[in-house]
């Protein structure tokens, strides 16, 4: 099993900042889990027992809605951090995490992020950068919800997915979301959804195999999610 400051996933995350002597406790508190898809992390309304490290898989974040609609808020994956706002505010998680595919984790204890943070600035430092980082993402994320159209948020949706996770040997997108996941991150019913992915298939913008979805005019889809496009809700 690899230590701590050995693993190549804190080179992208605030873990980077961390000191040897930091690195090596974090190695002996912290627990590796694998996580079978579908398996849930945490439920909104928790107090988290630390923070999640990803080393391998998809994990989505969720909300329900009102209605009782699933709506994903955030999908991450390897080199990302879970858990680290709730540490620093000292409040329970506001959102449920859940495994989209099988996923490998460790779990660093609360005690040993807080003693760092108190203690080291860097670390600090950095781990706010992350939080306000993605404090501007659900702000960018909420203007969009307001302000565009389905066929829009479908078109940003498929392209986050594809420049964030890339394609397989096929070039079918990476993360393969179920068509209830795809609509949760559009923010509509499943059904609307379908009827969007159908005539933007029928438009010549995507080909669909299964679930897999294969891009195959992205300069198209950028110019739907540009607006540039006569696009319809």
């Amino acid at each position: 099993m690899n230590r701590c400051e050995q693993c190549i996933v804190r080179q992208f995350t605030a873990l980077n900042a961390l000191t040897k002597d930091e690195l090596m406790r974090m190695a002996v508190c912290r627990t590796s889990e694998n996580i079978k898809k579908g398996q849930i992390l945490f439920e909104e309304g928790e107090h988290p027992k630390g923070v999640y490290c990803i080393k391998s898989g998809i994990c989505k974040l969720t909300k329900l809605s009102a209605n009782g609609r699933e709506q994903i808020v955030k999908l991450v994956t390897r080199g990302d951090l879970l858990g680290q706002r709730s540490i620093l505010s000292g409040e329970k998680v506001n959102l449920t995490a859940i495994a989209v595919s099988d996923m490998e984790i460790c779990l660093l204890p609360k005690e040993d992020i807080l003693r760092s943070l108190a203690n080291n600035r860097e670390f600090s430092s950095e781990v706010m950068k992350e939080v306000c980082h993605d404090l501007k993402n659900a702000n960018n994320s909420t203007v969009n919800m307001a302000q565009k159209t389905v066929k829009q948020r479908l078109a940003d949706t498929l392209l986050y997915l594809y420049k964030t996770f890339g394609t397989d040997k096929h070039g079918f997108l990476s993360a393969q979301l179920t068509r209830e996941e795809l609509a949760g991150m559009v923010g509509t019913a499943t059904e609307s959804l379908i009827r969007m992915l159908s005539g933007l298939m029928k438009e010549g913008y995507l080909k669909t195999g299964g679930k897999k979805i294969l891009l195959i005019n992205i300069p198209g889809l950028e110019k739907i999610s540009d607006g540039q496009e006569n696009v319809s809700s």
